[in-house]
């Protein structure tokens, strides 16, 4: 496993906004299985709190965080500020009730984690939400701070990754959490293998072809919806000579696909305001065919990016003022 890191100031890039979608989606999933079994998911205020090491972390850590944010605590037994953190962070994940699960790791019988973490000293906190890794904080903290943390984690899991965290129950029997993955695999679960698989080998032509398929079957399919969106701009943008397109959007505002190919060059880059703001200025100073063509480039653009992002729900209501 190696770590990304992860901003939670709102900037997105598209293997973050692709992670984000996938982890509402097995989530949902999730639920939705449970409720299906008449099973509750809850765990025992004891399973809040566990010990992992290398041979667990992708069960117990990146699999979980697909249902809810994890925070690693790295730790040593001769780590005299370890001593004074560490409680901390087992009373606070109790505290807040299934909202993150602790894992603590031992550094001294885990120390390829911490190498491929870039651990220079301990304590190191870290959160792994959807996948990805961030950086807390390292060395001694007041809980003042730590509470400041986890709030912002808390918010942006949820938030941007529809992360609700464990439901508890004080009645439940230790070591009955349900284990992460064992969801049964959904129906399209081999075709969207196929398209991830298409994207690492840069075939696009064959994921958008891969995700085409799913949407044939179920429209409404929320990763094959992001993932097509992704392929498709990745394709647009392929061949395209940056430089040269910059250069035709600066010299006529007007030239509305100049604008379009810009537009998706800024997206693909990650500059979602600009990329929205540009389309948004196209609209309101085009009318017609022009003014529609722009219009739904960039209802496209809103769905590589995700309805629920921040920018996006910006863009729209810039969009009916542009409109009306």
């Amino acid at each position: 496993m190696q770590p990304r890191n992860m901003s939670m100031s709102g900037v997105v890039d598209l293997a973050a906004v692709k992670a984000a979608q996938e982890a509402k989606a097995k989530a949902e999933q999730a639920r939705a299985e449970a409720a299906r079994t008449g099973g509750t998911g809850a765990v025992s205020p004891a399973d809040l709190v566990i010990d992992v090491d290398e041979a667990g972390f992708d069960r117990d850590v990146l699999q979980r965080s697909t249902e809810v944010p994890v925070v690693i605590d790295f730790w040593a037994e001769w780590c005299e500020p370890c001593k004074q953190l560490s409680p901390v962070l087992e009373r606070l994940a109790v505290e807040y009730n299934g909202r993150f699960l602790l894992a603590k790791i031992d550094v001294d019988a885990n120390q390829m984690l911490m190498q491929q973490f870039g651990i220079q000293g301990i304590p190191a906190v870290f959160a792994v939400v959807a996948g990805q890794a961030l950086p807390l904080f390292q060395g001694a903290a007041g809980e003042a701070q730590i509470r400041q943390t986890l709030d912002q984690l808390v918010q942006v899991a949820e938030q941007r990754f529809g992360l609700t965290g464990l439901t508890v129950d004080p009645d439940a029997e230790p070591g009955g959490a349900p284990a992460a993955g064992e969801t049964p695999a959904g129906p399209y679960d081999s075709l969207l293998e196929a398209a991830a698989r298409a994207l690492d080998g840069n075939d696009l032509d064959g994921a958008v072809q891969a995700y085409k398929n799913v949407l044939a079957e179920d429209p409404a399919h929320p990763e094959a919806t992001l993932g097509l969106a992704q392929a498709e701009l990745l394709r647009r943008v392929r061949d395209m000579d940056p430089q040269q397109v910059r250069t035709d959007a600066a010299r006529d505002p007007g030239d509305v696909q100049a604008q379009i190919a810009a537009a998706d060059l800024d997206l693909a880059g990650g500059h979602v305001e600009d990329a929205f703001g540009r389309l948004v200025d196209t609209v309101a100073r085009t009318a017609g065919d022009d003014r529609e063509t722009a219009r739904v480039r960039l209802l496209e653009l809103f769905d590589v990016v995700g309805a629920d992002h921040p920018a996006v729900v910006t863009a729209r209501r810039a969009l009916a003022r542009a409109l009306f």
